[in-house]
Formats: C-alpha cells, sequence, structure tokens
C-alpha cells in the first residue's frame, strides 16, 4: 500500500526504525552504568527509552529538517530531547496516582518492573536528559537559537503544554465536556509536543516567525488527527497490536471525540485534518514527501 506519492509503507517503517535507532543510539550515550547505587535507575531508564516506540516525534523533527537543509544529526538530537520528555511523561502517566498501567510498549511499566520510588526518578530525569540534549552544543551552535529550543520545549512540556492538558484531562474526568474543550485538552495533552516536533527544525533553519505558518497548521492539524486516531484506538483497537491496554477512557467515564462524534465522524474528522494537514504542505515537492507519509500513518495506525 502506498501512503504517500514516493513513500511506501515499507519505506516509511524503513525510516523510522532507522531514526528511531538513532534516537537510541543518543540515550544510550547518557544511560551508561554508573558501577554504583544509580545503576538500577539507569537499568530503569533503558527500560522505559530503548527498544520500542513509534519515535513520531524525532521522525517529524528530521523530516522537516530536510525541508531546511539542517544537518540530520543535529535534528537528531533535538527528536531525541522531544522524545526524552514524552517517555518521561509515560512514565509518570502509568503510575498508581495516574493511570495504573501495568503494560506500556508490550512490556512491563517502569513501576512494575522496578518499584514506583524508581519509576518517578527515572521519569524526572528523561525530564532533565531532554534539556541537557537540547542546551548542547552538539544540537546547534549558535547559543540564541539554542535558548530558543530551550525556551519552546519548556513550554510545549509545561502548564501550557503537555502537563497543562494532562491536567485537564484529570479534571475532567467523569465531566461532560463539548467539542471545543475536548480539542483544546488535547490539543495540550498530546498536540503541543508533536507542534514543538516541527517547530524545533523550524527554529534551527532559523526561520522567521512568520514563515512558520504553513508548518505549524500542518503540526497542529496532525497532532489533532493523532489524538483522534488515538481515541478510535482505544475504542476499537487490538490490545495486543497496541502493546498497552485499551479501553481505559470509556471506563474511567472520560470524554473522547469517539464518545464525542461517534466512531464513523470521528474516523471522517480524521481524515479531513491529515488531508488538511498536507494541503500545507502545498509549497514543497517531494523534499516533503516524508512529512506526508507520516500524517498518512497517523491516520492508518493500529497501534
Amino acid at each position: 500500500m502506498l501512503i504517500e506519492a514516493g513513500v511506501s509503507e515499507a519505506e516509511l517503517a524503513k525510516e523510522a526504525n532507522r531514526i528511531g535507532a538513532k534516537v537510541e543510539a543518543v540515550f544510550s550515550r547518557y544511560l551508561q552504568s554508573s558501577g554504583d547505587g544509580r545503576d538500577r535507575l539507569f537499568d530503569a531508564m533503558r527500560h522505559a527509552g530503548l527498544g520500542g516506540g513509534k519515535r513520531i516525534r524525532p521522525l517529524l523533527t528530521v523530516a522537516t529538517g530536510r525541508l531546511f537543509r539542517i544537518d540530520e544529526e543535529r535534528c537528531v538530537r533535538a527528536g531525541a530531547a522531544i522524545e526524552a520528555i514524552h517517555v518521561y511523561s509515560l512514565i509518570h502517566d502509568d503510575l498508581p496516582c495516574m493511570d495504573d498501567d501495568d503494560l506500556r510498549r508490550g512490556k512491563l511499566t517502569v513501576h512494575r518492573a522496578y518499584d514506583e520510588s524508581t519509576a518517578v526518578l527515572a521519569g524526572d530525569c528523561f525530564h532533565d536528559l531532554a534539556f541537557e540534549i537540547i542546551a548542547d552544543a552538539a544540537t546547534h551552535e549558535d547559543p540564541f537559537v539554542r535558548s530558543e529550543l530551550v525556551i519552546e520545549l519548556a513550554r510545549a512540556s509545561g502548564p501550557q503544554g503537555m502537563a497543562g492538558g494532562q491536567m485537564l484531562d484529570l479534571a475532567a474526568e467523569g465531566q461532560i465536556l463539548d467539542m471545543g474543550s475536548i480539542t483544546r485538552l488535547q490539543q495540550l495533552k498530546t498536540g503541543a509536543l508533536i507542534e514543538f516536533a516541527v517547530e524545533a527544525a523550524c527554529i534551527m533553519g532559523r526561520l522567521p516567525p512568520e514563515a512558520r505558518t504553513p508548518y505549524r497548521g500542518y503540526a497542529r492539524d496532525i497532532g489533532l488527527a493523532f489524538q483522534i486516531a488515538d481515541d478510535l484506538l482505544d475504542h476499537a483497537g487490538d490490545e495486543v497490536a497496541a502493546g498497552k491496554r485499551l479501553r481505559k477512557d470509556e471506563s474511567a467515564g472520560k470524554a473522547t471525540f469517539v464518545s464525542l462524534l461517534g466512531e464513523e465522524r470521528a474516523r471522517a474528522q480524521c481524515a479531513m485534518l491529515v488531508e488538511q494537514a498536507i494541503e500545507h504542505l502545498q509549497g514543497h515537492g517531494a523534499e516533503a514527501d516524508l512529512l506526508r507519509a507520516v500524517a498518512r500513518y497517523i491516520e492508518e495506525r493500529d497501534r
């Protein structure tokens, strides 16, 4: 099946795996055993950060970076920083005080494989690692670019972004939300970090803010499509393929795009957002095919 002209499903998977391996190589350099009491912490971080995950965010950074001819290794480092934030959020989301999950990416969650205290510290350290990576001169030689990357990553992951969306999600349990409320919640919880994955490459390419409009539009649309696809998976997906427990939102009484729209309309909305995202790239040719393919994958994924 062709996901997008010029990029087959197999080619997309191969590219995602290649970039994923590079991200894991970055993580591995920072997660070497210490030979002392910290080894359990490093083991837990490797358990969470290596050997799994779609690596969509780093792939987006690399794919966007190609539009501006940014060195791939620098984009991989920025993508690894974003992925580190994502991993920390998953570790903390799985804790008993949050979602209390046993499985993540087809293996035991960190607090089940180790213990809650170690899981908290592992999540904290991935958060710290993100800023250690992105603020390093190896990510970009210009300190002003690195400063903007740090500021925008902090915004995307903090109360104005992912963490704020998670708080809205906790507050919404058992509440009746309308479409505007659920959209705002998910744009923060899921969309903010996806949007920054694209924005990071724009920053590294030194694009002025007014030139970033189409890329922000693309990222906003696929971020929302990603969450609708996630809701559809939670509603009707296969737990073995997903590698995690499904039907959680329904059992918790949480409003989702599927509960508000119904399955058929939710799928139609997801497809519309993907087409809209691809339209934002109309000023580019084949160099944007990977971004187009990622958008198609988000609509069609099963995990």
